[in-house]
């Protein structure tokens, strides 16, 4: 398939997949013509690096998924390097939401402590 019906196919745009043609994550076959052929093989690729993108992965960390879907294996996590990657993203997902649980929390004290009453000796007998 060439260049467009992929793209399509995958849900992305001809640049992105030229961007990651560059990057080295897509093979860069060529046609007789001098065009971009690609196959099923190719849009599995584009659909593990999309599918991490979407769960917060950047480019380089799709590599090893990438990799070792090309080495053929049927899973693109299934290899020492993917699982590695995994682990560090969970990681990087703990500490992200233990941060965001502190800032919660801060939070729900500063509201508390606005949303008490003011107590009536501080409004000179008017309670509000």
């Amino acid at each position: 398939m060439r260049i467009g019906e992929l793209a399509a196919r995958a849900g992305t745009t001809t640049r992105a997949l030229r961007y990651y043609e560059a990057r080295g994550l897509l093979p860069a076959r060529r046609g007789g013509n001098g065009y971009r052929t690609y196959d099923e093989g190719d849009l599995k690729l584009l659909r593990q690096i999309r599918t991490l993108q979407d769960f917060g992965f950047d480019l380089e960390e799709t590599r090893p998924f990438v990799e070792c879907l090309r080495a053929g294996h049927p899973e693109g996590d299934s290899c020492p390097a993917s699982l590695a990657v995994y682990r560090r993203k969970l990681a990087e997902l703990d500490s992200l939401i233990g941060e965001l649980q502190a800032v919660r929390a801060e939070i729900g004290v500063r509201l508390a402590t606005v949303e008490e009453p003011v107590p009536l000796c501080e409004l000179g007998g008017r309670e509000l």
